[in-house]
């Protein structure tokens, strides 16, 4: 197995010492909140929590919950830590569903995300020098300059095309030799379909590091088919920094890598809030122990995880590695009694020779009852009937649904919306 390492001390350092790390910058970072921000002040207060009190990893217990709503309330950025004079730029999310999350950074906060982010370039296989072509936006959404941060600090040449103009992208990725090539996962499906169409080829690409939404293991095989490459899933979100910062998988590709000198994990019941066992799922609960301007403070996620292992890897690195997101804690669809999520849908779909990438899972109420319809796309060689049998299969029920010619569905240039609501 091949693997370079960006700072290998800090990446192979002994489970003692990263344990020893985390929990004296669990206590640094825990009483930095209370004094350095009213709001994160108040929240503690209100738990009767007291900073000199977290000694041990069990004290974590005591320290409130944050979510996506705690940012909401807080925004534009009252939970920020430094003057505002101290900060260099800023991100956030979409707010499609309400308030926008903001985070803030100062140049230490650039600097944190440039290293984990420069780590998982390197992991992939990235050698000082090699072209990146980075396609995930640049603006308010974090990928592109996450993606462009790390490159920087990796020493790769970058090619920052952004969004879009698949064609161009790929004319470029032609031109100047792309070794790596960053993106959304649905985006990298859509540059193997362009150059399907166009019987064109990337000879110089060799690793695809995809984000953003959820990544199937089947999803996964149809990339690295279609591109002839070796895919990485990229882990990371506004509230932590950005892609990147969480971590990635390695060549091993058994679980992401979390960088533990930088983040504390729990994966807790999200009923009772309590840690699950290692192996079990649960909800994937952050705190940030590096993070200047904005640290999150056992922030509930909303992901599903589980502990895959706390052992030293093949690859060489000991830090704790985590399953790839299988969904959201509030994703969950039901219909006629039976319990799913679109990751099933996905996984069922791609088992499908013939089935394209783009589908759509429509949720419909008729008549005050909750149905679904599932489009796919898929070549003239599959019919309406195999797909509605291996839905079945997994799904436990039929739902209804039309297949479209390969490109008939609408595509979106950045994340992949799946699910619809439509009444």
């Amino acid at each position: 197995m091949k693997t370079s390492f960006f700072k290998k001390e800090a990446e192979t350092a002994s489970l003692d010492s990263i344990r020893n790390l985390q929990l004296e910058k669990l206590k640094q970072i825990t009483k930095y909140v209370y004094s350095s921000n009213a709001a994160y002040k108040k929240l503690f207060d209100s738990k009767g929590v007291n900073p000199e009190e977290i000694n041990t990893f069990d004290d974590i217990e005591k320290l409130p919950f944050t979510n996506k709503e705690t940012f909401r309330e807080s925004y534009p950025i009252k939970l920020c830590c430094v003057d505002t004079r101290q900060l260099a730029e800023m991100h956030m999310s979409s707010g499609s569903t309400g308030t926008p999350v903001v985070m803030p950074y100062t140049l230490a906060d650039i600097a944190q995300w440039a290293d984990c982010m420069a780590r998982c370039y390197y992991m992939a296989g990235a050698e000082k020098g090699d072209t990146v072509q980075i396609t995930p936006s640049f603006g308010l959404f974090n990928g592109g300059f996450g993606m462009y941060h790390g490159a920087r600090a990796a020493g790769l040449f970058i090619v920052p095309t952004g969004a879009g103009n698949t064609q161009r992208q790929i004319k470029l990725a032609q031109d100047f030799k792309t070794k790596i090539l960053t993106g959304v996962v649905s985006y990298g499906i859509r540059i193997m379909e362009v150059l399907a169409e166009s019987k064109d080829k990337l000879p110089d690409l060799k690793y695809g590091i995809f984000g953003a939404e959820i990544f199937t293991e089947s999803m996964k095989k149809k990339i690295e088919s279609g591109l002839g490459i070796e895919t990485f899933d990229i882990y990371g979100m506004t509230e932590t920094g950005g892609v990147g910062t969480l971590g990635m998988d390695c060549p091993a590709h058994n679980g992401i890598h979390v960088w533990e000198d930088h983040y504390y994990i729990e994966v807790l019941d999200k009923l009772t809030g309590k840690p699950v066992k290692d192996g079990d799922f649960g909800e994937l609960t952050i705190t940030s122990l590096t993070r200047q301007a904005l640290p999150v403070i056992r922030f509930r996620t909303g992901d599903l995880s589980r502990i895959v292992s706390r052992e030293k890897c093949s690859c060489g690195r000991t830090h704790i590695r985590i399953s790839p997101i299988t969904g959201r804690v509030d994703d969950m669809l039901i219909v006629k009694g039976v319990n799913f999520f679109p990751r099933q849908v996905e996984q069922a779909l791609m088992q499908i020779p013939g089935v394209g990438s783009n589908y759509q899972i429509i949720m419909e109420e008729i008549d005050g009852v909750q149905d679904v319809r599932i489009n796919v796309e898929a070549d003239s060689k599959v019919t309406g009937y195999t797909v509605e049998k291996v839905l079945k299969e997994t799904l436990g029920f039929s739902p209804k649904g039309d297949v479209f010619p390969i490109g008939g569905l609408p595509r979106q240039e950045g994340k992949a919306q799946r699910v619809f609501y439509k009444k």
